[in-house]
């Protein structure tokens, strides 16, 4: 058939659905409104995927005095706004595989097994591998800070003790300084004062 032939003039194609538009429908539900619904408006926060049947005009005032955020407290809206800008989906910090926040994803406990290959410019070293034939680096020495050092001579102790040897430290000494032991004699009360704060800072230091 030619493009131009007469008979493309009665060619008429049925449209997937009826474009014509329709008179019928919902009425506004807005009080003593009869006019036809054609515009939707959120029931509100909580109410789920709820909506008002509105007409324009009344559906412009809805919009005009609705507030997503009614009832709630400064806080609670800071941090839904928080939240809204990652889709209020649960996060987790980089390297972590979800779950358990001590669980560490595959690739930060991954290493590879380069020891039978040949390094000669230590290329594998960034890695985490060693070449064929290198030997280990010892463990680099924790560093003790003076407030920690500082926290260890109140205890009596050496800057390489563990926190299962400060802890019998501390149950020792606070046995002898404690007035109760002392037939409630309070001249060691300071020195028992300045225990409990060395412990306490070595606790939250040893064990972050």
């Amino acid at each position: 058939m030619k493009i131009d032939s007469p008979l493309f003039d009665s060619i008429r194609v049925k449209p997937d659905h009826d474009r014509r538009r329709h008179t019928g429908g919902p009425a506004c539900e807005w009080p003593k409104c009869k006019s036809a619904a054609t515009h939707k408006a959120p029931k509100g926060r909580g109410e789920g995927a709820t909506y008002w049947r509105f007409c324009l005009d009344h559906v412009r005032e809805y919009n005009a005095s609705y507030n997503f955020f009614a009832g709630m407290s400064d806080s609670d809206i800071a941090s839904y706004q928080k939240d809204a800008m990652i889709g209020h989906r649960p996060t987790w910090k980089m390297g972590m595989n979800g779950g358990k926040p001590s669980a560490r994803s595959h690739s930060a406990r991954f290493q590879p097994d380069l020891g039978g290959a040949d390094d000669p410019l230590g290329l594998f070293r960034h890695f985490g591998a060693r070449a064929a034939g290198a030997k280990a680096r010892p463990e680099e020495a924790r560093v003790v800070h003076n407030a920690e050092r500082k926290a260890l001579d109140v205890l009596g102790l050496e800057s390489d003790t563990t926190i299962s040897e400060i802890k019998v430290r501390f149950k020792a000494l606070v046995k002898r300084h404690h007035p109760d032991v002392n037939g409630g004699d309070r001249s060691t009360e300071d020195r028992l004062r300045e225990i409990i704060q060395a412990y306490k800072y070595l606790k939250t230091v040893r064990l972050r």
